[in-house]
């Protein structure tokens, strides 16, 4: 059975940084891991994906040249790092893992990621 726990969130003013990190456990190999966020009261969307050797990375255009995912497979943790943060990246950070099958079958409990401006 797989896991992921995300930790890292918190309070952050508008420009400052935040890194999240989730570590996960299980059988997790070759897997791709990506991140979404949900902000109050929308649906929840596409942050960053991350293949698993690291080498192909991708990032929704509202968060490109802000936000950089990477990984560390021997800590078996994918982290998101958030730059320049601004208010309307409030929301609750979600880590997940894409099964053989294509979808993001295993899901965190998710952080809070909260911008104050």
């Amino acid at each position: 059975q797989v896991q992921l726990v995300e930790s890292g969130g918190g309070l952050v003013q508008a420009g400052g940084s935040l890194r999240l990190s989730c570590a996960a456990s299980g059988r997790t190999f070759g897997r791709r891991m990506a991140w979404f966020r949900q902000p109050p009261g929308k649906e929840r969307e596409f942050v960053a994906i991350i293949s698993w050797s690291g080498g192909s990375t991708s990032v929704a255009n509202s968060v490109k040249d802000r936000f950089t995912i990477s990984r560390d497979n021997a800590k078996n943790t994918v982290y998101l790092q958030m730059n320049s943060v601004k208010p309307e990246d409030t929301a609750v950070y979600y880590c997940a893992m894409q099964r053989e099958q294509g979808d993001y079958g295993y899901w965190g409990q998710g952080t809070q990621v909260t911008v104050s401006s």
